[in-house]
């Protein structure tokens, strides 16, 4: 791996001088855009819009837009005066339990290395961050842009976490939240049946990209002039039209994969749902004995 940036993390009067590392990579298929016909590569030019003349990457500026149409230029010059205060520095500003902050404000992830000089006090911190069971909050300054982010132990290094802030976080502005749904306990209960039965330790490794397994086939066999097989799809199941019903099968299709057994095919509900499983009835007349006083919950907005 190469660093990306230098820099140190600043705690109290600590000093930890680090190297900064991206921790992830995207493995997409990337393409280029070409000229169908031939297969040559699609070429732009950066042409200003005014005058027409192809400009120089040397020649090209940032330009703020107002509302009034005018654009506002600014220049490398600019960007430098501005008062960027954690230019090389990842300041601690507080430890926090990681339980608080909510995944949705993490951005990126990168790791840190320690420079010679610095691995003792990095192991330091690092054994003191880990048994106190806790993240830093700390603010760093990557690409000319300032950030929030955590700093956690993983495999024995630091991960830096940079974090959106709080104004870039859009509320969920959605019409079922005002709504009165009425969900019925034999429901829930028999939702809380399924997710019981389909917990399990996660292991990333049992997951794969088969979308991208399927691409990298597909150029494979063009490239060795082959015939390619399109793989075949699975049937996209409808919104259920009786929800224990779709309920109670996908608890049983899920303890049949549990056990090893094949799962059989569902299919979609439509018309009048039926219930195919013996004494189906019965239970049904039970369950809805049971469901004279059904809970309600209503959905509702975060403050």
């Amino acid at each position: 791996m190469r660093s990306i940036w230098k820099g140190a993390i600043s705690f109290g009067l600590v000093t930890i001088p680090v190297k900064l590392y991206s921790a992830t990579e995207q493995k997409d298929v990337s393409f280029h855009q070409v000229h169908r016909a031939d297969g040559g590569r699609i070429r732009y030019k950066r042409v200003c819009q005014l005058d027409g003349e192809e400009i120089p990457y040397a020649d090209i500026a940032k330009g703020y837009e107002l509302a009034t149409g005018e654009m506002v230029v600014l220049t490398d010059e600019d960007f430098e005066d501005l008062p960027l205060t954690t230019s090389r520095r990842i300041d601690v500003l507080q430890f926090t339990p990681a339980e608080q902050i909510d995944p949705i404000y993490f951005a990126k992830s990168y790791y840190l290395e320690p420079d010679a000089q610095g691995a003792k006090p990095y192991v330091l911190l690092r054994d003191a961050l880990e048994s106190s069971g806790q993240v830093a909050v700390v603010k760093v300054a990557l690409r000319q842009r300032e950030s929030l982010a955590t700093l956690r132990v993983r495999d024995g290094v630091f991960v830096l976490e940079t974090m959106l802030w709080p104004d870039e976080i859009r509320a969920p502005d959605f019409e079922f939240l005002e709504e009165d749904i009425e969900v019925r306990a034999q429901e829930l209960k028999m939702a809380e049946s399924l997710i019981s039965t389909m917990e399990s330790d996660f292991d990333p490794s049992e997951y794969h990209d088969t979308y991208r397994e399927a691409l990298q086939h597909v150029i494979e066999a063009k490239v060795e002039g082959k015939e390619v097989v399109p793989a075949a799809e699975e049937e996209e199941a409808g919104p259920a039209v009786d929800l224990m019903a779709a309920l109670r099968a996908s608890v049983e299709a899920a303890k049949r994969e549990r056990e090893g057994a094949p799962a059989k095919p569902r299919k979609a509900a439509s018309g009048k749902a039926k219930d195919t499983k013996a004494g189906s009835k019965a239970d049904t007349a039970k369950e809805e004995k049971e469901e004279k006083a059904p809970a309600r919950r209503k959905t509702r907005k975060s403050a």
